[in-house]
């Protein structure tokens, strides 16, 4: 079994971290951000979160679900993460830390299961969902996914 390590992103955006929280946790940013999918979330320590979207077949599908491990509004969001039938959760840690005129936002990505089959996915797609929340932010409005 391969090891996956952790995998870690920082970015910048000029924007504060309130609004960079928005962004990550609004119903509204994250419909433009992931294509119509609905963030439901109890952001609460112990609640559950998902990503829902239509399936293959038009209906209703968890692209992402997990448990709140963590919720320091506009600081810390941490959460369990396993994508589709996976299930053998990983865990997101998304930081914010405020700059003179932007906001450092650190995404680590880890408790990884060994060949967990999502890793690539994950490691794919974290700098696109950054650079559309990026994007959006700083603009008001993103591009559209691959």
């Amino acid at each position: 079994m391969a090891h996956q390590p952790p995998l870690k992103f920082i970015f910048y955006i000029a924007a504060t971290p309130e609004k960079v929280w928005e962004g990550f946790v609004s119903p509204e940013s994250n419909r433009i951000i992931f294509g119509g999918a609905e963030f439901q979330a109890d952001l609460e320590p112990g609640g559950s979160l998902a990503w829902v979207g239509p399936g293959p077949d038009g209906k209703p599908m968890s692209y992402v679900r997990g448990k709140v491990l963590r919720c320091e509004p506009p600081k810390v969001f941490q959460y369990t993460f396993a994508m589709a039938q996976n299930e053998k959760p990983s865990r997101a840690t998304i930081e914010l830390v405020p700059e003179t005129e932007a906001t450092k936002v650190t995404v680590t990505h880890d408790e990884w299961a060994d060949d967990d089959p999502t890793y690539g996915a994950c490691a794919d797609g974290w700098p696109r969902i950054l650079s559309r929340l990026k994007t959006l932010l700083e603009t008001g409005k993103t591009f559209k996914p691959h």
